[in-house]
């Protein structure tokens, strides 16, 4: 599985902590679209980036961080076929993937505990899209908006 990842710099330290954690996955390749430091930039600029990277079949999933999570999540549903879950809870990441099929998740840097951060992500890794009723549910989101 080919993990994107990229952050603001709200989020940049919590990215690095990420890269870090899934370093030591089997079968995990993640790729760094950055931010580099804490300097400030502009999180769409990092959440399009991530999604686009995801979207178009580069990576199999996506993460983004900035300082609280919702702008960079907000950057990135605004690409079609994502499906970016802001997550505040292990209960969250597990849901995003079973009933919403996430192929993003949004954390706040500034926001959430850093042992959180991580118990989220290793359980938005190991969950599967449960597909049955939901599986309508997330093609209609897949199919609504403007054609390209």
């Amino acid at each position: 599985m080919k993990i994107a990842i990229a952050a603001d710099h709200g989020g940049y330290l919590l990215k690095e902590m990420i890269i870090g954690f899934l370093s030591n996955y089997e079968g995990v390749e993640v790729l760094d679209l950055g931010t580099n430091s804490t300097e400030s930039v502009d999180y769409p600029k990092f959440g399009f980036a991530c999604a686009e990277t995801v979207a178009n079949g580069d990576a199999d999933r996506g993460i983004v961080c900035c300082g609280t999570g919702i702008g960079i999540s907000i950057a990135a549903n605004k690409v079609k076929g994502i499906r970016c879950a802001l997550c505040t809870s292990v209960e969250m990441a597990k849901l995003s993937r079973e009933h919403n099929n996430a192929n993003m998740l949004a954390l706040g840097g500034r926001t959430t505990k850093p042992e959180d951060a991580l118990m989220m992500v290793d359980t938005w890794i190991k969950t599967e899209f449960l597909g049955d009723r939901h599986a309508r549910r997330v093609a209609m989101l897949d199919e609504y908006g403007c054609d390209e």
